[in-house]
């Protein structure tokens, strides 16, 4: 999340149940000028979003005297290195599989694009099928979700998409594959990097919401504006256990995540072909 949120509000968390107040950057009006012409200002004024920290994801264990006394590592450690990954997996699944309802409609579907209308970016029942070549390449979908972008005026810089590992499997298989079309020194079959095409920093990733009934993944790109995210790890703790001899350590995390503009996120509904 913090790769394609913006997360610039995390540090008002204090407990689960807080509400972020988050100023959105104003829309000015430009007005035509002539000479001796009085001009008229503005008061530009942004509206506050509200961003509430509602959910929470815990982990509680415990380590038992004996069980410390034999092992012959630090377990409280090692289980605490764990806790943490399994926190991110579980935060971004949770996450990604909310980020489709605040998709703007117009960037999404068979019918996306808000000025061309013709983008087939898969539907319900309809998932684009992507190949490694031919028509509908993974490369060929990645330009059309610039595309949606571009039409929506949405900064080059800054866009990210996530992609599952069948996806990423589909470019390296493509052309790209030539690091001299790829702009690298190396070929991304050597090196293992994506990096970056049509102006997307691509992350590849296996918590992507899927549709077991059209077999399809729900692939999300846009820019950090459009997402909203805060956490913040506000309980960790150990204590001694009432009913047995042993250690427990157990830790609370609060979170919230809200799409602030659907108009920068956009998502492909597509199955590998």
């Amino acid at each position: 999340m913090a790769a394609i949120a913006n997360t610039d509000y995390e540090g008002e968390i204090k407990n689960q149940g807080d509400t972020v107040h988050i100023r959105t950057k104003p829309t000015l009006t430009i007005n035509d000028y002539e000479a001796t012409q009085e001009i008229s200002v503005e008061r530009p004024s942004s509206n506050l979003v509200d961003l509430l920290i509602d959910k929470g994801k815990y982990f509680a264990a415990i380590v038992d005297d004996v069980m410390e006394t034999q092992a012959d590592m630090n377990l409280m450690g090692m289980w605490a290195d764990d806790a943490s990954e399994q926190m991110k997996i579980a935060i971004d699944t949770m996450v990604l599989a909310g980020l489709s309802a605040g998709v703007a409609a117009e960037n999404k579907g068979a019918t996306a694009g808000r000025i061309d209308g013709t983008i087939d970016l898969g539907a319900a029942a309809a998932p684009v099928s992507v190949s490694a070549t031919g028509t509908d390449t993974a490369v060929d979908k990645l330009v059309d979700l610039g595309q949606v972008l571009d039409e929506q005026n949405i900064p080059e810089t800054g866009r990210w998409v996530v992609i599952p590992a069948w996806f990423a499997s589909r470019i390296k298989k493509s052309e790209l594959r030539d690091a001299s079309l790829a702009g690298d020194g190396t070929s991304m079959l050597r090196s293992g990097r994506l990096g970056m095409i049509d102006r997307f920093t691509l992350y590849s990733s296996n918590l992507l919401p899927t549709v077991p009934g059209d077999s399809a993944t729900r692939i999300f790109a846009g820019h950090s504006h459009g997402l909203t995210f805060a956490s913040q790890m506000t309980k960790m703790e150990t204590l001694r256990s009432e009913s047995t001899f042993g250690t427990i350590m157990r830790g609370l995390q609060v979170f919230g995540f809200k799409v602030t503009d659907g108009t920068a996120l956009t998502e492909l509904y597509a199955t590998p072909a």
